[in-house]
């Protein structure tokens, strides 16, 4: 059968689980590489930025501060990135990546999520406009709040 004689639903279903099983798939390889997959997205993001403060990687994961300190630590540990305070105002932290950190960003093929933050960067905004009224439908019928 082809995709003109199954039901919509259908199709539309089939492309929703080709995504999530893509997504799923790039974050068990981005885990052969040591890290997880929010944590490459991470890597790349100061690759692309340079330093951030601890709130602007939270805003970019879009997760909360204590998951993105939680990350950052693991990371830390592992040796990709480093933390520093700023000199005029020691309550600022800054994260950078380490020069293996930058080694591992570059390296690990770009896929899943840091793919997808790009390719958006690349669409004109009437493209953009009818993704986002797409997704705010997939949250609606999952019912899940959007912030």
């Amino acid at each position: 059968m082809n995709e003109q004689e199954r039901p919509p639903a259908l199709v539309v279903m089939q492309k929703f689980l080709s995504l999530y099983r893509y997504l799923r798939r790039y974050s068990r390889q981005t885990q052969e590489y040591g890290v997880r997959g929010r944590e490459f997205a991470t890597l790349r993001y100061l690759l692309e930025a340079g330093p951030c403060t601890i709130g602007q990687v939270q805003e970019y994961i879009y997760i909360s501060a204590s998951s993105t300190s939680e990350m950052l630590s693991r990371l830390e540990d592992a040796g990709y990135v480093m933390r520093k305070r700023c000199k005029k105002d020691q309550r600022v932290v800054f994260v950078e990546l380490t020069s293996e950190g930058r080694r591992l960003a570059e390296e690990t093929p770009l896929g899943g999520i840091p793919l997808l933050r790009e390719k958006f960067k690349t669409l004109p905004p009437e493209r953009l406009a009818i993704l986002d009224e797409a997704f705010s439908e997939l949250l609606n019928l999952m019912e899940i709040e959007s912030k």
